[in-house]
């Protein structure tokens, strides 16, 4: 799964889940079953995936401020922990392509892997499923902000 939509996945967490800790937590365990649905991808080395990584984690960073920005200021810690821990498994690939590993422990890594369910001709699927998540987040968000006004 693209890291924007495991962001997006997390800002979703964030307003159901009332506590930041919580909120990453499940953020952490969402990842694992978005990882497990059917999602493009190819298993390369991460540097011959370089011209999909970077501009998806830039996206993924912007979905993330334009979301904590937007947020009611009460919203934006639990919002922030649930994007961060949804994100936080695929930190793998930026270690390893600045300091040559990955620094979970093998058996997170092996876990991370297992449940992967990729193949390069999903990536209409890929941008379907992820233009859905940023639609329910403009939703939640819109109808939160009106709630926090009454």
């Amino acid at each position: 799964m693209l890291v924007t939509t495991h962001v997006l996945s997390g800002a979703l967490i964030g307003y159901a889940v009332p506590h930041p800790v919580a909120s990453f937590v499940v953020g952490v365990f969402s990842h694992l079953v978005l990882d497990a649905v059917p999602h493009w991808g190819v298993r390369r080395p991460i540097q011959e995936m370089m011209h999909v990584a970077v501009p998806d984690g830039l996206l993924g960073l912007a979905a993330m401020a334009a979301v904590a920005v937007s947020a009611a200021p009460g919203d934006r810690v639990r919002l922030l922990a649930g994007m961060s821990g949804a994100a936080f498994l695929d930190l793998d690939k930026p270690s390893k392509v600045f300091f040559g590993a990955s620094f979970f422990p093998r058996a997170v890594d092996a876990l991370h892997e297992t449940v992967q369910r990729e193949a390069p001709h999903r990536m209409p699927q890929e941008v379907l499923v992820g233009l859905s998540v940023a639609a329910a987040v403009a939703v939640v968000a819109h109808r939160r902000r009106a709630d926090v006004r009454e």
